[in-house]
């Protein structure tokens, strides 16, 4: 839902302080949302889980997205936008404290519950901080704004499965007992939700500007024939609806698996080895590095491959805005949904850094979809955007749903097998962007 911007006075209060700090959000949702995903070698190995079971670490989010993105809308009406990110900056904050009772009971439900309530407040989040940003200065430049923060929201997610790798993950791998791996996610959460806490409180005192209300976009005037339409008619904006369902889905799906892929295909204590040794040739750069990320192991080199996922995501982002100036959206849509099932294919036929370059690549062309289906899909409807823009958000259930089919083939199969998921996806949002973006409304 767009919403309406005042005009700003020449002496009105600069926005500079306010969009800081809601971009600083950005940076935590994204940061959290990947950490989650992090999570998923974990507690596959906690509980002994198939890949089937291991996905309902990212079910349990995203179903918070379909549940939640609607009753935070109504949130939004009732309270306001600052007062709904402090709510959903103390929902997270108990959500982080859940996987403390969960570690020590080693309970695969109640770490679900956990994953589901910081989803819960990571939806909330989002809704509120998304709009309240294009609010914050001219209209003309709420896109860069909006660009801006959704970059650092790639920032959070490229360091998540680096402190995975280095505070949870690492630990797990050494240790054989169940109780004492999940004992390992207690200190982060516990610091996590100990620094939401004070986030929170501080957005909470902070004086960021009142919106009172939001319109929207052209809204049509009563009794206009127009609003009675429905929005399942227009083609474009269902089969968008499809499109972020796909894109969703495929990027938490590899997102989640790619650890443990990467390690089946090579990443072990030899290259971990030869990688030491040449960072310790490389003199103080090389001793930076490596005290930065710890030592060099099997699991933290497939953290950081992991991060080069996401942090693709990030270059693609800044490279796609400026794409996006000289290609037309659906075509450039389409060339990255072609670009990124040609990189899963060859995951799925070669082995090796081949095969791991494949998926790493990927995450570059993950980058522009969601925008670019997102654009696609409310173009054209005029008064009808809203209702758009609400069918388009309800499908980001696909990273709740897609991974589960996958991880499901998984099991049957094997991972690389599998890829034929993220294939499937990608193809589709090539489609899209090419010949189901037209804009046709069904009789």
């Amino acid at each position: 839902m767009a919403t309406k911007s005042t005009t700003v006075a020449p002496n009105a209060p600069s926005y500079t302080g306010p969009f800081i700090t809601v971009a600083a959000l950005f940076f935590i949702f994204g940061f959290i949302t990947n950490l989650n995903m992090a999570l998923v070698p974990h507690l596959k190995k906690i509980f002994d889980l198939p890949y089937g079971w291991a996905m309902l670490v990212v079910s349990a989010f995203f179903l918070a997205y379909f549940v939640f993105a609607s009753p935070t809308s109504k949130l939004i009406e009732t309270i306001g936008y600052k007062k709904t990110m402090v709510v959903a900056l103390f929902i997270q904050t108990v959500g982080c404290l859940l996987f403390v009772p969960a570690a020590k009971l080693v309970n695969f439900p109640l770490f679900l519950v956990a994953i589901f309530v910081v989803g819960a407040g990571v939806t909330a989040l989002q809704t509120a901080a998304n709009p309240y940003v294009t609010i914050l200065g001219p209209e003309h430049s709420a896109p860069a704004r909006l660009t801006l923060a959704q970059a650092l929201n790639s920032v959070g997610g490229t360091l998540a499965p680096i402190v995975a790798g280095h505070f949870i993950l690492k630990d797990a791998a050494a240790t054989a007992s169940p109780a004492a791996i999940a004992e390992t996610v207690r200190g982060p959460y516990i610091a996590i939700a100990g620094a939401l806490l004070i986030l929170g409180i501080t957005v909470m005192f902070l004086s960021l500007p009142h919106v009172s209300a939001t319109k929207e976009f052209r809204p049509g005037t009563e009794g206009d024939e127009v609003l009675n339409r429905s929005i399942w008619s227009y083609r474009h904006t269902v089969l968008a609806a499809l499109g972020i369902f796909c894109y969703v889905g495929v990027e938490v799906y590899l997102g989640s698996v790619s650890f443990n892929f990467f390690q089946t295909q090579g990443i072990n204590a030899e290259v971990a080895a030869k990688i030491a040794t040449y960072f310790s040739g490389l003199g103080g750069f090389g001793e930076f590095v490596t005290n930065s990320l710890g030592p060099w192991t099997a699991v933290s080199i497939a953290s950081v491959l992991v991060s080069g996922y996401w942090f693709g995501a990030l270059i693609g982002r800044l490279l796609g805005s400026w794409m996006l100036t000289k290609i037309q959206a659906g075509k450039l849509l389409g060339l990255f949904g072609f670009a990124a099932a040609f990189f899963v294919v060859m995951s799925m036929l070669t082995s090796g850094h081949i095969a791991i370059i494949g998926i790493v690549l990927c995450g570059f062309f993950n980058s522009i979809m969601f925008p670019n289906i997102f654009a696609l899909g409310v173009a054209g409807l005029g008064p009808m955007t809203s209702k758009g823009s609400g069918l388009i958000m309800t499908a980001v259930v696909g990273g709740a749903i897609v991974p589960a089919i996958a991880g499901a083939v998984a099991d049957k199969t094997d991972l690389q097998h599998a890829f034929i998921v993220p294939m499937v996806c990608y193809l589709y949002i090539a489609y899209y962007g090419i010949w189901g973006s037209k804009q046709r409304r069904a009789a």
